[in-house]
């Protein structure tokens, strides 16, 4: 069957960003107000880069939202329902087509089962696929935003751990995904890492924590350079070389990594890989830890043309994800123009 469709890199020109917005009805509530500077923060820096914000929001919490947002342009409030907050995971993903950019949707169970998702599995549907041109495709494949890396050539980036949870496809083998990852995201070639995983992450390891393309052949991988005695060092270090090796030709780019704990001792995964490219800039988490500074220096080495901006995202570690787990890009040609008239024409407004 011949591939029409092809997952476009996040570095492809956006015209709008999902967010949903933190309430006390999802896991943010022990730190709502903090988490909330967080996004106010990332949606002021998205809002002035010229990219439209669309965010998710509940009925309840309207009037409170459009008050900490005053001031900030391109916010587009849609009301909705949902779980969570994590958008990278359920909505929809950008394929470019002969006949334009197609939303499209595999199915979300909550990263294997692990927490409720029905309500985030109905997102794309009901909210999010009457603001496009073209009409939404759904796939019966379990996988998330979040696990899936392409660059301009098509070549896809996944882990192993996380494909091989049975609770996501069952049976399914590394070459059956393979094959539903070219049918369907149209790659030209996959490379399942199975090498590094954070401590804390329930994601089963997503590749957006470990390892992120750049425009210019490079490749950007959340190291343990920087802490040899930690428990993170060799599997982190076996997933560089895995990574040399399957891409032998890119440069690498290796991050420190932060060590943070919660208040009951846990290891949280905080990744400086988990940054956002949004147009000609580099959203990116830092965690107000030594390791802050060295992390920015190095992504801006990675993408010597972007400008980078640090989001605090200490907050949003606490319930072990960070800037690109909670966004999804949506590029230029996806949504409908009178969707784009209206952020373009309110400050923040409610459709």
């Amino acid at each position: 069957m011949k591939q029409t469709h092809t997952l476009l890199p996040e570095w492809a020109e956006q015209e709008a960003i999902i967010l949903a917005w933190p309430d006390d009805r999802t896991d943010w509530k022990p730190w709502l107000a903090s988490v909330r500077q967080t996004y106010k923060q990332l949606i002021s820096a998205i809002s002035a880069n010229n990219t439209a914000v669309i965010l998710l929001i509940r009925d309840g919490q309207i009037e409170s939202a459009k008050q900490l947002l005053a001031g900030i342009a391109k916010v587009l409030l849609i009301r909705a329902d949902y779980n969570d907050t994590w958008c990278r995971d359920y909505a929809f993903l950008t394929c470019n087509g002969e006949d334009g950019l197609h939303p499209i949707e595999f199915q979300f169970n909550g990263w294997g089962q692990k927490f409720d998702a029905n309500t985030d599995n109905q997102v794309n549907q009901t909210v999010l696929a009457p603001l496009c041109r073209n009409p939404l495709t759904s796939f019966s494949l379990v996988a998330e935003g979040g696990a899936l890396e392409i660059d301009q050539n098509g070549h896809l980036l996944s882990t192993e751990l996380c494909l091989t949870n049975p609770l996501r496809n069952g049976t399914l083998s590394l070459s059956g995904y393979e094959e539903q990852f070219k049918q369907i995201l149209g790659a030209t070639q996959v490379s399942i890492l199975g090498k590094g995983h954070l401590e804390g992450d329930d994601t089963d390891g997503h590749i957006d924590t470990l390892a992120r393309y750049t425009p210019t052949q490079g490749l950007v991988i959340q190291s343990c350079f920087n802490r040899p005695d930690d428990s993170h060092f060799v599997g982190l270090s076996d997933l560089v070389a895995e990574c040399r090796h399957a891409l032998p030709n890119h440069t690498i780019f290796e991050l420190p990594l932060p060590h943070i704990v919660s208040e009951d001792g846990e290891r949280l995964p905080a990744s400086y890989a988990n940054y956002l490219i949004n147009n000609q800039q580099i959203l990116c988490p830092i965690y107000q830890q030594p390791e802050d500074d060295l992390a920015l220096t190095i992504i801006q080495q990675a993408y010597p043309d972007y400008t980078i901006v640090a989001i605090d995202s200490l907050p949003l570690v606490q319930q072990f994800g960070s800037v690109h787990c909670i966004s999804m890009q949506v590029p230029k040609g996806t949504l409908l123009p009178e969707v784009l008239s209206q952020v373009a024409q309110h400050p923040v407004i409610f459709a």
